[in-house]
């Protein structure tokens, strides 16, 4: 049975780690406006876009003390050779490592973050940051794709497709010293990792999720139990044995293309709006939710301005809910509806 809703609140308030102190109303946001671990250009304007959708404002009027960190200021080399074909690995590795530091700094002062992608490259980074500060963290990977090519399984050598690997313990032999990299190593097991909505996986990725026994829940899979099994199941994997910090990597294009069509590897037979918003409800239920990364956000690639408004606001919709934002209205405390009596004297007056 999974462990749910005011069971998780009281299990909450037993723990002693630093990442559970003191975040509850208090987030922080920072852009990453980065595009080199693939190849389309335009998912460096992400962070704007999503911000231009009313990001800021929809995290305050939920009660939050909301810090914009603004973008980092990420340096591009002009000659970044590929290594064994691994494209741009110093320019990635160089803004990763900005960007775990970033992120560390910001865990380690109190705040829930929001991280704003910028490619799904990002992820070494931001999670890598964040476990710098909760080294007993749990990561759940809302994606079309597993991201966990490593350099020699990689199709097309693009760094977006590879950044789980850098991320496993168990993986760590299969790693080649890439250029860029030499600041970060594994820090996450196997068994601490849960993927949603996978229907594009590379055949080399499908051989280390059999391998490592990693937890994955395919759009098959969630046509066929259903969003909330699959949302039962994943926080039981991952907090049955110990209640930790939630670190949540969302690509936008885990939804269906109809409804986030401004990125760039979109993949027919998405998750649904309900599916999508009803996964970031259950972990914001948890209480957990320590840091968040919402990448792949495109909008050069939208076909009209439409598409772009769309897709940044659907990701502004799936930050929201999974800091508290729910679908009966987020609403301010009521003690008691005034009586009509009441009025009725006022006006006697």
């Amino acid at each position: 049975m999974a462990l749910r809703g005011p069971l998780f609140r009281l299990l909450r308030t037993q723990l002693g780690h630093t990442c559970q102190q003191s975040r509850a109303q208090s987030v922080a946001v920072l852009g990453a406006p980065f595009s080199k671990g693939q190849k389309r250009r335009g998912v460096e304007h992400g962070p704007k876009a999503i911000r231009d959708a009313g990001l800021i404002d929809r995290l305050s009027a939920l009660d939050y003390s909301v810090h914009d960190f603004g973008d980092l200021n990420f340096h591009h080399l002009e000659k970044d050779e590929p290594y064994m074909d691994v494209k741009f690995p110093r320019t990635v590795g160089g803004a990763n490592k900005m960007l775990s530091g970033a992120v560390s700094r910001a865990v380690g002062a109190g705040h829930t973050l929001v991280m704003l992608g910028g490619d799904h490259s990002l992820a070494i980074g931001s999670v890598g940051g964040h476990a710098q500060q909760c080294p007993d963290l749990c990561l759940i990977w809302v994606d079309a794709h597993a991201d966990i090519n490593t350099p020699m399984t990689s199709p097309s050598g693009n760094l977006h497709g590879q950044p789980v690997a850098f991320m496993l313990k168990e993986l760590q032999d299969k790693m080649p010293a890439i250029p860029g990299f030499t600041w970060t190593k594994p820090f996450l097991s196997s068994r601490d990792l849960v993927y949603i909505g996978l229907r594009d996986v590379d055949p080399g990725e499908h051989h280390i999720l059999k391998n490592l026994g990693i937890q994955y829940f395919t759009m098959r899979d969630i046509d066929r139990l259903g969003i909330q099994r699959v949302m039962e199941v994943t926080l039981d994997h991952l907090l049955s044995r110990k209640q930790r910090p939630i670190h949540l990597s969302f690509d936008i294009d885990a939804f269906d293309p109809s409804l986030a069509p401004a990125t760039g590897t979109p993949v027919n037979g998405g998750l649904t709006y309900r599916e999508g918003i009803y996964i970031t409800e259950e972990i914001h239920n948890t209480g957990l939710l320590s840091a968040m990364d919402l990448v792949e956000v495109n909008p050069v690639l939208g076909a009209n301005r439409e598409a772009v408004e769309a897709t940044a606001s659907l990701a502004v919709d799936v930050i929201a809910s999974s800091l508290g934002q729910t679908r009966e209205g987020a609403h301010a405390a009521i003690d008691e509806i005034p009586s009509a009596k009441d009025d009725t004297e006022q006006l006697c007056l």
